[in-house]
């Protein structure tokens, strides 16, 4: 109920909601159960076994040697009254077993997969109250469906044994049967049963790890079902508009996590710009990486991280990305090598002597607009442009070769560094201290390791 109410599937009636057809939990309807099998009773669909539990098991071993299905084959389906009156005075306890017609066969018009018809003969009498006088699972939902006028059951695949039972329950109560629809499992990527082996199977998991009830709603509601379009992204309303019966699949669809995350990120980038910063404020301050939850700094650094976002908590590792300054690790990757090769150390001399003269601070002060035009003349002082300039600048300033726009994440960490709304322990590195380890940086050391032949030779020269 929790998880359904998370989802946004509210029910019309029901517990905590009230109706006409309560009271809504079995443990409350006894009386009602034990009403419609004392009917049963008395009109011979029912009849009392006093049989014990081991010469039931006994029955059914004899059954499976017998390679037969394993059918009631105890006295008491034909015992006399004087019998029965007999075992009551002893106080013997006694289950109510529902007595099948031995031949013929039953069928049902199933919604999703047709003609479903079963021979009588492989079934059996079976038990619908027990000696304790708890009914059993197909006597409950037969009698709570038919009392509570439900006119559709639309459940797993699993249960089309069941409703052989359940509808011979309907008849002989005289209850009109319900539209039965048997919709296929979920499957895991290699088509067996979904299970927990598989990774998060339940509602409240994916609610944890960071999942919206809307992107739930919608990749469930794909899941064997498709409004004939190529269109897979729906609201709730939109479903709830297009949904029908006839267009659910019979075969098992296979629950892809991939393609959920995907479509988590869909939906939370189709958030309004105030609730997605809203919920990624409010993750940041609860992980301990700030110290707030909104303001000028979650606004901006939202928008700058969002396409990398497609869960909530994705949003921790972006922002701890951005705060980091792994500059170290970087230059000694392959990766850096064409960037070291482009007089990387005299580039870095101009770009310490921009921020020691508090050129590039004071352009930080003025802004997006104050950023661009720093950039556009320090770029024309060392003539450089395009890659040359901005490559060298996002490894110098963020410690990265990849990442967001450089200009909004260098203003980010400037803002970071003077609204103090980063937690101490969040491991940020400021523009001060990166500064402080370019100016400590051995560079002939780095070009060394980067390029030990090159280098011994130069030396040699």
């Amino acid at each position: 109920m929790r998880d359904l109410s998370w989802l946004g599937l509210h029910w019309d009636e029901g517990p905590g909601v009230g109706g006409d057809y309560g009271p809504y939990r079995q443990s409350e309807r006894n009386s009602l159960y034990k009403q419609h099998a004392e009917k049963l009773l008395d009109s011979g669909y029912v009849y009392r076994c006093f049989c014990s539990n081991e010469e039931l098991e006994k029955m059914k071993e004899i059954a499976k040697l017998k390679q037969l299905p394993p059918v009631y084959t105890g006295k008491w389906a034909t015992a006399t009254d004087e019998e029965v009156q007999e075992e009551l005075a002893k106080g013997t306890p006694y289950t109510y077993q529902f007595r099948v017609p031995k031949d013929g066969s039953l069928k049902i018009n199933d919604l999703i997969r047709g003609e479903v018809s079963w021979n009588l003969d492989t079934l059996g009498d079976f038990v619908i109250m027990r000696s304790n006088g708890q009914p059993v699972y197909n006597f409950c939902v037969t009698v709570d469906d038919a009392t509570m006028a439900i006119s559709h059951v639309i459940r797993a695949e699993e249960h089309l044994p069941n409703t052989l039972r359940q509808a011979l329950i309907y008849k002989a109560l005289g209850f009109s049967m319900p539209s039965f629809a048997h919709v296929s499992l979920i499957l895991a990527p290699d088509r067996s049963k979904l299970s927990k082996r598989h990774g998060a199977t339940s509602v409240g998991q994916f609610r944890e790890m960071g999942y919206l009830p809307q992107a739930m709603v919608n990749y469930l509601a794909l899941l064997g079902w498709g409004d004939g379009t190529e269109n897979e992204f729906f609201t709730l309303e939109q479903l709830v508009e297009k949904f029908s019966i006839g267009r659910v699949n019979k075969g098992g669809a296979i629950f892809d996590s991939t393609k959920l995350r995907w479509m988590n990120g869909q939906h939370l980038g189709a958030l309004p710009s105030e609730e997605l910063t809203k919920l990624v404020g409010e993750r940041w301050k609860s992980t301990g990486i700030l110290t707030e939850s909104e303001g000028t700094f979650i606004l901006e650094a939202v928008q700058l991280l969002k396409d990398g976002i497609d869960l909530v908590t994705d949003a921790d590792k972006a922002l701890s990305n951005l705060l980091s300054y792994p500059l170290p690790d970087t230059l000694n990757s392959p990766e850096a090598k064409p960037v070291l090769e482009d007089k990387l150390s005299e580039f870095s001399a101009h770009l310490i002597a921009a921020y020691d003269s508090g050129e590039l601070l004071g352009a930080l002060e003025e802004g997006h607009a104050g950023w661009q035009k720093w950039v556009k003349n320090f770029g024309k002082s060392l003539k450089r442009k395009g890659k040359s300039l901005f490559m060298p600048l996002r490894v110098l300033l963020t410690g990265k070769l990849h990442g967001p726009d450089i200009g909004a994440s260098v203003l980010l960490l400037h803002r970071a560094e003077t609204c103090g709304v980063v937690a101490p322990e969040a491991g940020f590195v400021t523009l001060n201290e990166r500064f402080k380890m370019l100016r400590q940086l051995d560079w002939e050391a780095l070009i060394k390791d980067q390029f030990p032949l090159e280098s011994a030779a130069a030396i040699s020269n």
